[in-house]
């Protein structure tokens, strides 16, 4: 499937994409110029003056918060935060989504690594609301709220949902760290600034890599203090590396090239979901689902019901013999779902801004005459 995939004309997704290491360096020379002074030193263990702290300092102005640290992983990023308000609450019970990133996808740091445990207000599959962080029956020192709720959908709550569930939380003496990786996205959802979505929280996690295309690496901002205390836990942690310029570079570059061109992309993903939609209908699926039907980030999830080797074996033939790629790879997921399909993320980005709504319809159908011819078995 890489090989399909780096050899196609067209790609209409977006996402990490294996790379060469020339072609990955070539790309980081010819951005890096741009996004910092290269005649500057090189980055030794963090050092504020080096392409580190240009980076923190940036981060810090784009989100509005008094300072940010970098650090090498989110999930190390996630396990600091909630560590350091577990100490300063003086509670170790996080409130958290079950679908969430903390507990889906970091192996229960939280709690193996950190000591902390976690209490769930609702279990479906969207975020909680306000009454939900309100009923829960024991004391918690922190609400942690994936922005979006990426294994629900990249799901979203309203501008007054989020707000009140904030104010939930502080009525109940806790404080609000957002998970938001993705947050870069999340403005045209929220009609507002990324400084007014993060003042609601007393931190805020971001990676460089979901959004803004960089290598690696994530961020921690919130307040000076709290920053201070961030990065002493980082280092406790393993994070304080002896140099990450390569990382440094290309999230900077990231800052400047893709993060204004994300509500293009928020926009584009409602047309190219609407389009999916037409074509998969069109071509009589029996049955498929864009989740959610209208997105609210440039993500979304879309379920068909044949199996993962099937659909992928499609995405390759299509690729090789059309020199178009409608789609990623297609897997089952490890979360709760609908029986008998098969699930594949999209990411709209630069690579699908040139498709046009008739293009997705009409490469759909193609698609889909791949698939039943894969499953006829004329193609093997």
């Amino acid at each position: 499937m890489r090989a399909a995939l780096r050899g196609a004309r067209r790609v209409l997704p977006g996402g990490l994409v294996r790379e060469t290491v020339r072609e990955r360096l070539d790309r980081l020379v010819a951005d890096a110029p741009a996004a910092y002074d290269l005649d500057k030193a090189v980055d030794i263990y963090g050092d504020g003056d080096s392409v580190i702290g240009e980076l923190e300092r940036r981060t810090a102005a784009a989100l509005g918060t008094e300072a940010a640290a970098f650090f090498p992983t989110g999930t190390m990023a996630q396990q600091v935060a909630l560590r350091c308000w577990a100490g300063r609450t003086g509670n170790a019970t996080v409130a958290g989504h079950p679908l969430s990133h903390l507990e889906v996808h970091e192996r229960d740091a939280y709690a193996v690594v950190s000591g902390l445990r976690m209490v769930h207000p609702t279990r479906a599959p969207r975020p909680a609301t306000a009454a939900e962080i309100h009923a829960l029956r024991e004391p918690f020192g922190t609400l942690a709220l994936e922005l979006p709720l990426r294994d629900a959908g990249f799901v979203l709550p309203s501008w007054d949902e989020l707000t009140a569930a904030v104010e939930a939380a502080r009525d109940r003496d806790a404080v609000v760290h957002f998970d938001g990786a993705r947050l870069w996205e999340c403005g045209p959802h929220f009609g507002r600034t990324l400084p007014e979505i993060a003042d609601l929280a007393d931190s805020v996690y971001v990676s460089y890599y979901k959004s803004l295309d960089g290598i690696s690496g994530a961020a921690l901002a919130g307040t000076e203090d709290f920053v201070d205390e961030a990065r002493a836990w980082r280092h406790r942690y393993g994070g304080q590396l002896a140099q990450q310029w390569p990382a440094a570079l290309a999230a900077l570059a990231g800052l400047d090239r893709e993060l204004p061109r994300l509500p293009a992309y928020v926009a584009h993903a409602k047309v190219v979901a609407r389009a999916l939609r037409e074509g998969l209908a069109g071509a009589g699926v029996p049955w498929f689902r864009v989740d959610p039907e209208t997105p609210y980030t440039h993500e979304f999830r879309l379920w068909l019901p044949y199996p993962p080797g099937l659909l992928n074996e499609a995405v390759v033939r299509q690729a090789e013999e059309t020199g178009t790629a409608l789609f990623r790879s297609w897997y089952e997921p490890d979360q709760a779902g609908p029986t008998g399909v098969t699930l594949t993320e999209m990411t709209v980005a630069s690579s699908a801004l040139a498709w046009t709504e008739g293009d997705i319809r009409a490469e759909v159908g193609k698609f889909v005459d791949f698939v039943e011819a894969v499953r006829a078995g004329r193609m093997r």
